[in-house]
């Protein structure tokens, strides 16, 4: 299994040890607000932890930990162009497979200019791109994001994140992967098995954000579970555990 967006960097030691137990052999880390990221060498200082310290923790409990590096949308420092300019020495990085997590959390002005740049940088590098959704004024941020997407990217290196059934009608309409998040107080592991009866396995990933929020590093295994349980055959489920996250990173 491939759990396709995590935040490893809040995690304690043991929770990869129970991922790697439960059947996850993968995962994504992304780049994301875990302080308050006031300057760029706090948002620098917090990529270089993904690459070295929590690939290290993860691999020493038997989890690959790959990363997607990028501003999220909480951490645009007022220098955030010091950051961008340091992006592709980074995303030249092995173990570096998108840029992320990105995308818009209130529709800012300044949220706009970061998320063009980004994602102008990604298409220019043919870099995939893992897109963040907010918890509020989900439907309404993810339409600005969307249009923004149509406009600047080719949709084969989008994968829309945080997907729920708020906004999973528009989303099916374009050509992203598709993260279903399966975290307390986002998606069920009953709603995302839901969610795949009606819509199928094909453009679907299956991650956990597990992050300083309520989160379950074993969310993914457990809809695995419920699939099982549901009647998807084994070709489904390996589809959206592992398959479609593997060919979209190309881990």
């Amino acid at each position: 299994m491939i759990d396709a967006h995590v935040h490893a960097d809040t995690r304690p030691y043991e929770d990869f040890e129970k991922m790697a137990v439960a059947g996850v052999e993968k995962a994504v880390s992304c780049a994301h607000d875990p302080l308050r990221m006031s300057t760029s060498d706090v948002v620098l200082d917090h990529i270089n932890r993904i690459l070295k310290n929590d690939t290290k923790r993860a691999a020493e409990n038997g989890l690959k930990l790959y990363a997607a590096v990028g501003i999220h949308p909480r951490s645009i420092s007022k220098d955030w162009e010091t950051v961008l300019n340091e992006l592709p020495y980074f995303l030249e990085k092995e173990n570096v497979v998108a840029v992320g997590e990105i995308g818009l959390e209130t529709t800012s002005n300044i949220e706009k200019e970061v998320f063009k740049k980004q994602l102008q940088l990604a298409d220019n590098m043919n870099m995939k791109v893992v897109v963040h959704t907010p918890r509020q004024n989900k439907y309404e941020v993810a339409r600005v994001t969307s249009s923004i997407l149509e406009e600047m990217i080719n949709p084969s290196l989008v994968q829309l994140d945080h997907v729920d059934n708020s906004i999973v009608d528009m989303a099916v309409e374009h050509d992203w992967n598709l993260g279903l998040t399966v975290q307390p107080l986002k998606v069920t592991p009953d709603e995302a098995v839901s969610m795949l009866k009606e819509y199928g396995v094909d453009r679907f990933v299956l991650d956990s954000d597990m992050s300083s929020s309520p989160s379950d590093p074993l969310s993914v295994p457990k809809t695995v579970h419920k699939m099982k349980l549901a009647g998807f055959e084994d070709s489904e489920i390996k589809k959206v555990s592992h398959s479609n996250a593997a060919e979209f990173y190309g881990i």
